[in-house]
C-alpha cells in the first residue's frame, strides 16, 4: 500500500486504465471470435460483415493505445487473408 500521495494516485490511475484496456481487449477478442465462427459457417456475407466489425474494433484499440499499430496491422492482415481464402 503506497504512502505517498502521488503513488496513491498512480495506483488509482493504473487500476482505471487496466480496467479500460481489459474491456477493449475483451471486445476485440469477441469480434475476432465472431469472425472465425462466421468463416466456419461458410456464409460469405456474414463473414464479410464480421470481418468489417473486427477491423473497426482493432483500429479503435490502436487509437486508444491498447494495441501497437504493427500488431494491429498483422492481425488485420491475417484476418483478411483468411476471409479471402473462403471468398475465392
Amino acid at each position: 500500500m503506497p504512502n505517498i500521495k502521488s503513488a496513491v494516485k498512480r495506483v488509482r490511475i493504473t487500476r482505471k486504465r487496466t480496467e479500460r484496456n481489459r474491456r477493449i481487449k475483451s471486445s476485440l477478442r469477441t469480434a475476432i471470435r465472431h469472425f472465425h465462427d462466421a468463416i466456419t459457417s461458410t456464409n460469405k456475407d456474414e463473414a464479410q460483415l464480421k470481418l468489417r466489425r473486427a477491423l473497426v474494433t482493432i483500429d479503435k484499440a490502436v487509437t486508444k493505445g491498447v494495441l501497437h499499430r504493427n500488431t494491429a496491422a498483422r492481425t488485420k492482415s491475417r484476418l483478411t487473408k483468411r476471409f479471402n481464402k473462403i471468398a475465392g
